[in-house]
C-alpha cells in the first residue's frame, strides 16, 4: 500500500508542476503579446526611453567590452594551442573572427545583460509592485505597460545589437593582440584573413541574435517584476527567476537562430 501511495503522490506532484509550468508559459506569452502591442499605442514616453537607453546601453559598455575582449584573447590562445600541432596556425584569425561575431559576442552580451539589466528591471518593477506604486498608477489612469514596460523593452532590443557590434570589434582586437604580440603572427595577414572570413550573413546573424536576446531578457525581467508578490522575499525570488529563465531562453534562441541562418547559407 505504501509504494502505491508514494506513486500517486509522485504523479500528483509531477502533474501539478507540469500544469503550473504550462500555465506560466501561457501567461508569459500573453504578457509578451500585450507588451508588443503597447509599443504601437499612444501615449509614447520618449524621455523614459532615452533614460533606459542610457541605463541599459551606456552603463553596460564596460562589462560587455571587457567580456568580449578577454574572450577574444582566450579564443586566440586556445585556437593556437589546438591548431599549432597540425600546422594550421594561419586559420587562427578566421576561427576567432567567426566565433566572436556569430556566437561569443551575442551570447556573452546577452547573458551579461540578463544578469545586470534583467535582474535590475525585475527588482525595480517588483519593488514598485509590492509597494503598490503600480496600483496607484492604474488608479490615476496611467497604463503601467506603456509607462514602465515599453521603454525598457525597446531600450534592451535596440541597445543590445549596438553593444554586440562593439563586442565584435573588441573581441577581434583581443585576438589580434594575442596573435601578433604573443604568438608572433603577421599583423597584415591577420587583418586580411579576418576581412576575408567576415560575411554579411554572419554579421547579420549575430545582430539578429542580439535583438532577440534583448527583447527576451527585457520581457522576462518585466514579467517577473510586474507579477512579484510576497514583499522583499518575493522580489528576490522573482529576480532569481529572471536570471535563470532569461539565460535558458537565450541559449535556446541561440540554437534556433543559428539553425535558421545555417539553412540560409
Amino acid at each position: 500500500m505504501l509504494p502505491l501511495t508514494l506513486s500517486f503522490t509522485l504523479l500528483r506532484t509531477i502533474g501539478g508542476n507540469s500544469w503550473k509550468m504550462i500555465e506560466d508559459i501561457g501567461k508569459i506569452f500573453r504578457f509578451t503579446l500585450l507588451s508588443t502591442l503597447a509599443i504601437f499605442q499612444k501615449p509614447f514616453y520618449p524621455d523614459l526611453l532615452l533614460h533606459q537607453l542610457i541605463s541599459v546601453g551606456y552603463y553596460s559598455l564596460p562589462v560587455v567590452g571587457l567580456t568580449t575582449l578577454f574572450s577574444g584573447m582566450v579564443m586566440a590562445l586556445q585556437t593556437y594551442s589546438g591548431f599549432s600541432g597540425i600546422g594550421a596556425e594561419s586559420t587562427l584569425p578566421r576561427v576567432v573572427s567567426i566565433a566572436i561575431v556569430r556566437e561569443l559576442a551575442p551570447v556573452l552580451a546577452g547573458l551579461m545583460l540578463a544578469g545586470r539589466v534583467g535582474a535590475a528591471i525585475t527588482a525595480e518593477l517588483g519593488t514598485m509592485r509590492v509597494t503598490e506604486q503600480i496600483d496607484a498608477m492604474q488608479t490615476l489612469c496611467i497604463s503601467p505597460v506603456r509607462y514602465l514596460i515599453v521603454p525598457r523593452v525597446l531600450a534592451c532590443t535596440l541597445t543590445l545589437p549596438v553593444l554586440v557590434g562593439l563586442g565584435d570589434s573588441l573581441g577581434i582586437y583581443g585576438g589580434y593582440l594575442i596573435a601578433v604580440y604573443k604568438l608572433g603572427l603577421n599583423p597584415v595577414n591577420f587583418i586580411d584573413h579576418v576581412l576575408d572570413s567576415l560575411q554579411w550573413i554572419g554579421i547579420l546573424s549575430g545582430l539578429c541574435k542580439a535583438a532577440a536576446f534583448g527583447f527576451t531578457l527585457s520581457i522576462i525581467g518585466c514579467y517577473f517584476g510586474f507579477h512579484s508578490r510576497g514583499g522583499a522575499a518575493g522580489v528576490g525570488i522573482a529576480t532569481t527567476n529572471t536570471v535563470v529563465v532569461s539565460s535558458i531562453l537565450i541559449l535556446t534562441l541561440n540554437f534556433i537562430i543559428t539553425e535558421i541562418f545555417f539553412r540560409l547559407q
